[in-house]
């Protein structure tokens, strides 16, 4: 089993920045590929970013693609969003996503592990 704690959610204005962060426990954290998703209000989860096990591997959304960044710190169990030129279209709520893989993964059911998510907020 593997728990995944996610923070540093909230509101900001359109332009602005957050990190997201995320904690796992229960695993060998180095077994784990990491991946970011969100989920807008009648919308389907939807993929932003992933990492793999090393951390020298990353692939994004085109959406978020120069804007966000993945990463992960494997001596601290933690992986992160930086997210910086924020705007409305990216409010939605934000999860964090494991699985046990070398290699990235980007659709939700190849994930086998999820944070409870984060809400973000951006206004405009």
């Amino acid at each position: 089993q593997v728990q995944l704690v996610e923070s540093g959610g909230g509101l900001v204005q359109a332009g602005g920045s957050l990190r997201l962060s995320c904690e796992a426990s229960g695993r060998t954290f180095r077994s784990l590929a990491m991946g970011w998703f969100r989920q807008a209000p009648g919308k389907e989860r939807a993929f932003v970013a992933g990492i793999n096990w090393s951390g020298y591997n990353t692939y994004y959304a085109d959406s978020v693609k120069g804007r966000f960044t993945i990463s992960r710190d494997n001596a601290k169990n933690m992986v992160y969003l930086q997210m910086n030129s924020l705007n409305p279209e990216d409010t939605a709520v934000y999860y964090c996503a494991a699985e046990v893989s070398l290699g990235i993964r980007t659709t939700p059911a190849m994930y086998d592990y999820w944070g409870q998510g984060t809400q973000v907020t951006v206004s405009s």
